[in-house]
């Protein structure tokens, strides 16, 4: 759900719901959400970090999270507890604060924990108000943000956090040509692969159980061949891929769409911690998989159409 109660020109609040099954017991991401030292290992959008946090889960009790983004600048938000039942519900009022303590945005948001076999459905239900007119733009990100906290969750929670690489990028293209950049071969040849790579197609089948087997060529001569299986295509929003070549991995690609332009989040969980740091350690995976998606974006700003009024 994503209800706006303003117009498109004049967006003032926003109302989102966003839902998650992880592979938990209903007390263990109850408590994740609620004590300050598990929060600090996942809240925030791919990219941030906690710089500070305290938590007093009990009714009025306050919630003082610093968040850290990519760039070192601080987030701060302050939150009280209205409603904390143990461990079903919670409802927390909370105001992001710029770094001279200016209030920028209100929201209320309700977080239900469902038990489903040892497993636990999370529905977060989030509602903002911008205070002052730049915190309309943190509007638009919120149902975006959302989505990667609770992935970081999940992530911490299962364990592949420890398994996995992940690089985000966002790109000044819409989430359809970037979704097609990903998925047409014409598309993919001009900029899969790290710096001085090029890329040569055998086959191409991009559908759930579907065969992407292609060669990429190093700079040094070297060729490298691959075979991707298709696992899941929602279009033009993720993209799930197994690789069945060793090291054995599976990439998930989310884009999310942000103010017209699309935040691409690149994930890439491998079977076993020793096969993600030998990756690294062998082929510099994640230097590499940046480099990848700076192509894309140099592939990006040639195909893209203008912005409106450029």
């Amino acid at each position: 759900m994503d209800e706006r109660t303003a117009t498109a020109t004049d967006r003032e609040s926003m109302e989102v719901e966003v839902t998650r099954i992880v592979d938990a017991p209903r007390d263990l991401v109850f408590e994740a959400w609620t004590d300050a030292e598990h929060l600090t290992k996942w809240w925030g959008p791919e990219g941030f970090s906690v710089a500070e946090c305290t938590s007093d889960p009990r009714p009025g009790g306050s919630l003082m999270i610093v968040m850290r983004g990519p760039d070192g600048v601080d987030y701060p938000m302050t939150g009280t507890y209205r409603e904390v039942l143990r461990p079903e519900r919670l409802v927390i009022e909370s105001t992001a604060v710029g770094e001279d303590g200016t209030p920028l945005l209100e929201a209320l948001q309700t977080v239900t924990f469902t038990d489903l076999d040892g497993k636990t459905e999370i529905t977060v239900r989030s509602r903002a108000t911008a205070l002052v007119p730049i915190a309309i733009a943190m509007l638009g990100g919120m149902e975006a943000g959302l989505t990667q906290s609770l992935q970081c969750l999940d992530d911490v929670l299962t364990g592949a956090v420890e398994r996995q690489i992940v690089v985000s990028r966002v790109f000044h293209a819409p989430r359809e040509l970037v979704f097609r950049a990903f998925t047409e071969q014409d598309h993919v040849e001009h900029w899969w692969g790290p710096t001085g790579f090029t890329l040569t197609t055998h086959e191409m089948d991009v559908r759930p159980g579907g065969t992407w087997r292609f060669l990429m060529h190093g700079p040094d001569g070297v060729d490298y061949p691959n075979t991707v299986v298709y696992e899941e295509i929602t279009a033009p929003a993720r993209l799930v891929f197994r690789h069945v070549d060793p090291p054995f991995r599976t990439t998930t690609v989310t884009l999310d769409e942000f103010m017209g332009m699309t935040a691409l989040t690149m994930r890439m969980v491998f079977a076993t911690a020793e096969d993600r740091d030998a990756v690294e350690e062998k082929h510099h995976a994640t230097q590499g998989t940046e480099q990848t998606l700076d192509r894309l974006g140099e592939h990006l700003a040639a195909i893209a159409p203008p912005a409106q009024g450029q």
